[in-house]
């Protein structure tokens, strides 16, 4: 069984005890997060109306925090000196999902 959940403004298909990093939640290390499924397939029956999907949710535990590639940049203006370096780490909720439970 797997659903598709929305988080941080991305779908992510999940499965139960999958690992996946998610943008970063205000929740803190071995908490337990809910999130609300967009889709549910459960052995080749797919539950996808907001009618079916009710009792439906998808549960995982915040395992901790990671940063996400380092991105570099710079900008530079020609015959000034206007330049400017730039750099940007992303940081995420690392979760692992625990239970997949339908109505």
């Amino acid at each position: 069984m797997y659903a598709v959940i929305a988080t941080g403004g991305k779908q992510r298909r999940v499965e139960a005890g999958q690992r996946l990093d998610v943008e970063l939640l205000a929740v803190p290390p071995g908490e337990e997060v809910t999130f609300t499924p967009v889709l549910v397939v459960d052995d080749g029956a797919v539950l996808a109306t907001p009618d079916e999907l009710v009792g439906a949710s998808v549960t995982g535990r915040v395992v901790g925090e990671v940063k996400g590639p380092k991105i570099d940049g710079f900008t530079y203006k020609n015959a000034t000196t206007n330049r400017r370096r730039w750099g940007h780490r992303q940081r995420y909720s690392t979760v692992e999902i625990t239970q997949i439970a339908t109505a």
